[in-house]
């Protein structure tokens, strides 16, 4: 069975915006995904099946829900695709290509990519790609975006971007700096403020924020204990070469 799309709603939208976010690092994708489905009250528009998808559900709010869904916003005249399990590679061709027939089929206007870098610097910076010339001159105009000139993007954006570059289509990349080996919401909200200029739209990342600061808070907490444990481990080893414990 070949990747499937499961419409549950077919809203009349007039060239909306489709929004990506798929797990990478830091699940920037996912957690911007999600929060702004979450803040701008989307609807269900469907979910997304496939035979190399993992067999799981994503439970919220008590309820089983498919982990690969899509959403709708008539108000803000938007899309968003959310994954919460990273795609299988012998899947990323099909998916790509699907999602692109659907944006030409939709009349998407434009699709923008939700994703993290690994930092280079204070984590201040959102780096992008994008298929269009002058979609790059309009990005180099947020002052927190940094095009990038020479690399390699992967996956499924790296897919439509370079198939949207070949035919002229509009496809945008916004990748945060991001922390590795866990989620990072401050990227998360990094990216969705760029987003939020794109798309003429307020998001209110207050909560994603927040959760950066707590988090950023238990770590430094868990780095102190982990260097005092060191000082303590390292004085006892001094001690131990001093002479035997008992004579």
């Amino acid at each position: 069975m070949a990747i499937e799309f499961h419409l549950v709603s077919k809203p009349k939208l007039k060239n909306p915006v489709l929004v990506e976010g798929f797990p990478g690092l830091g699940l920037v994708g996912t957690i911007s995904a999600s929060y702004l489905v979450e803040k701008l009250k989307m609807e269900p528009l469907g979910y997304i099946t496939g035979e190399q998808f993992p067999p799981l559900a994503a439970v919220h709010n008590h309820r089983p829900l498919y982990p690969a869904r899509m959403y709708y916003s008539k108000k803000h005249n938007l899309i968003v695709f959310i994954s919460e399990f990273v795609v299988p590679i012998g899947a990323v061709n099909e998916l790509a290509d699907k999602i692109y027939e659907f944006a030409r089929k939709s009349k998407v206007r434009r699709i923008i990519s939700l994703g993290g870098i690994t930092i280079k610097g204070e984590q201040d910076t959102v780096y992008s790609i994008a298929s269009l010339p002058s979609l790059s001159a309009e990005l180099e105009r947020i002052p927190t975006v940094k095009m990038i000139k020479e690399g390699a993007t992967t996956g499924v954006t790296g897919v439509l971007l370079a198939r949207g570059a070949v035919e002229n289509y509009p496809i945008i990349s916004l990748l945060a700096e991001s922390q590795e080996g866990y989620m990072d919401p401050k990227a998360a909200a990094m990216v969705l403020e760029v987003l939020s200029r794109l798309l003429k739209i307020s998001i209110d990342t207050t909560a994603l924020e927040n959760e950066a600061k707590e988090i950023d808070s238990k770590l430094k907490e868990m780095m102190g204990k982990a260097k005092t444990a060191h000082h303590e481990y390292k004085k006892v080893q001094e001690n131990a070469s001093l002479g035997p414990m008992y004579g």
